[in-house]
């Protein structure tokens, strides 16, 4: 995965990943860090094996690890993070080699990863989607009780 592994590294991802940081040093809640964003990426790709999907390892991987690197956009300026990441992508996908299409694919799926009504599509951005919401761990988080999440969309068993 050399375009994901150039991601890791591109310049624009880590100044992102510090941003965020700074800004969630005090968050009690879910963290928007590489942490999530590996999780996102692997049970993603488990839900894309599972369900048969078909999308490349590299596209999920570079969907999950952008998806939320400018939630200190939302912070900051009160961009939703999905818009702020979107707009961020573009530029780091080119220069880690993804083409225009899978850029779009990509980026349409950053765009949409908190739209409940693509949740079921067998699609990049369905099982992104699906990925972000399985990924936390909120049967063990001590925020859990405080956390604003209604209680049928917190994940209250492990699934993946």
């Amino acid at each position: 995965m050399k375009r994901v592994d150039k991601i890791l590294k591109h310049a624009v991802f880590r100044a992102c990943i510090e941003k965020n940081r700074e800004c969630e040093k005090d968050r009690i809640f879910c963290r928007h860090d590489v942490e999530h964003f590996l999780s996102v990426a692997r049970i993603a790709y488990i839900l894309n094996l599972k369900k048969k999907v078909r999308q490349k390892r590299e596209l999920i991987y570079g969907a999950a690890l952008l998806h939320d690197i400018g939630r200190y956009r939302q912070y900051e300026e009160g961009i939703p993070h999905e818009k702020a990441s979107a707009a961020l992508a573009p530029g780091i996908l080119k220069d880690c080699g993804f083409d225009e299409k899978e850029a779009e694919q990509i980026v349409d799926a950053i765009k949409n990863h908190r739209n409940a009504g693509i949740r079921k599509e067998k699609s990049l951005r369905g099982i992104l989607y699906q990925a972000d919401k399985l990924s936390r761990g909120c049967y063990i988080c001590p925020a859990e009780s405080a956390c604003n999440w209604k209680n049928n969309k917190k994940n209250m068993r492990l699934r993946y």
